[in-house]
């Protein structure tokens, strides 16, 4: 079993004013530096215990894959420490250690060294290594022919043939087709079974939700916030959707909800959800309901300045953060012009509720277009809770019903 435990750490560049500072500074050790330095990862400090998932989520330049380069070893910390229980295993930069003509085969191998294997062991795994990675010939051609997807193939297939105590993994499973997506996912959740620990680094918001117990944000190198991935993928988009906007009036908070769920909500505030409501077939509200049933979806939106165009949207996710179904007004051709300052306008969205049982929330979205980086006027998540249950319908495993119409016919073959 891995563990890793992350102290103050922080890695930073020097920068030079000329070209010949460097040099000067060099042949005159006791003169006053000539350099500044550029602090890209500044006092990070988090511990991760065995067998745990953890995903790091950030912007592009938040310092992520410096972070785990500084884990693996490949980079050296300016400050702080890195201590690590266990083999680890690191899949960074793609193809990173590969060498473009030779071939695959005895890239592998390379690679295979390069994560403290001997060239004996790596032969000896090397069917298992074909296999997973399913290139074929190309496993005898010269690297220069892959495909970037066949290089993560590789990569992937090297990295993981023993399982290792800790793995590091950056981006790399949103390369390639989905087939070795879905593939490299399960291996990874089979590890985690067995108890490897997981540093996941990835854009994609249900693949930190679904395979990581908690998330860590960085921004700017620095750690601004940690929780669960539904927590702190919600306050990363707003985020970003705050940064898109461009706007000082912007802001992004996060609240405590009744339930104990820490809720985000970002935007303007020109507009508001005033009331939310998941209502059943006699307009009561309820807060539990029954597979299939049919509800409305009731949203009071009140605006609090002229809105020249007003979108409202609804996405309806799972327990773990994950999206069932998702619209909004735009999509459904039905946006409103003029809204003005003091208006309140209710919508209502009625459909049947054909979710598996289970625990689910709203997120609602006031826009002007279909998406939320134009003008976001509120963007809230966990809008509301409720829960599905299965009281009329038979057995079924899955997060929809839909329920089928069987037909089988039964032939005999006689001689």
């Amino acid at each position: 079993m891995g563990a890793l435990t992350v102290a103050g750490l922080g890695k930073a560049y020097r920068q030079y004013p000329a070209r010949w500072s460097r040099l000067l500074e060099w042949l005159l050790p006791g003169a006053p530096p000539r350099h500044t330095l550029k602090w890209v990862l500044q006092d990070i400090s988090f511990t991760v215990a065995p067998g745990e998932a953890v995903g790091l989520v950030g912007i592009n330049g938040a310092g992520k894959s410096t972070l785990l380069k500084l884990i693996a070893g490949i980079t050296q910390a300016s400050a702080g420490s890195v201590q690590l229980q266990g083999r680890l295993a690191a899949l960074l930069e793609l193809g990173m250690g590969f060498h473009p003509d030779f071939t695959g085969r005895q890239n592998a191998v390379m690679a295979g060294q390069l994560l403290g294997m001997g060239a004996a062991e790596v032969v000896r795994l090397m069917p298992q290594i074909e296999a997973f990675a399913e290139i074929g010939d190309y496993i005898d051609q010269p690297l220069r022919v892959y495909s970037s997807g066949m290089q993560v193939r590789l990569a992937f297939a090297v990295a993981t043939v023993r399982r290792p105590d800790i793995l590091v993994v950056d981006e790399a499973l949103s390369v390639g087709d989905a087939y070795f997506q879905h593939k490299s996912i399960e291996r990874i959740r089979q590890f985690r079974r067995q108890g490897t620990t997981l540093l996941l680094v990835s854009h994609d918001k249900q693949a930190i939700q679904s395979l990581c117990d908690r998330a860590l944000l960085l921004d700017g190198g620095r750690l601004v916030r940690m929780g669960a991935p539904e927590e702190i993928m919600d306050y990363y988009n707003a985020l970003i959707a705050e940064r898109e906007n461009n706007q000082m009036r912007a802001t992004v908070r996060v609240i405590d909800t009744p339930a104990g769920k820490l809720q985000t909500i970002s935007g303007t505030g020109e507009a508001t959800v005033a009331d939310i409501a998941l209502l059943d077939e006699h307009g009561a509200r309820v807060e539990v309901v029954d597979v299939g049933a049919p509800v409305t979806l009731r949203v009071t939106v009140r605006a609090h300045a002229t809105i020249p165009r007003m979108v409202l949207g609804y996405m309806i996710k799972n327990r773990l953060g994950q999206p069932m179904y998702g619209t909004n007004t735009h999509l459904k051709e039905l946006p409103l012009a003029d809204v003005a300052a003091g208006e309140d306008v209710v919508y209502r969205f009625a459909f049947p509720m054909n979710l598996g049982p289970g625990s689910y929330s709203v997120a609602t979205a006031i826009v002007s277009t279909e998406t939320h980086l134009v003008n976001n006027y509120e963007w809230r998540d966990l809008a509301l809770l409720f829960t599905v249950v299965n009281m009329r319908r038979p057995y079924f495993e899955g997060s929809a019903w839909l329920d089928p119409a069987i037909a089988i016919e039964r032939t005999s073959i006689t001689a």
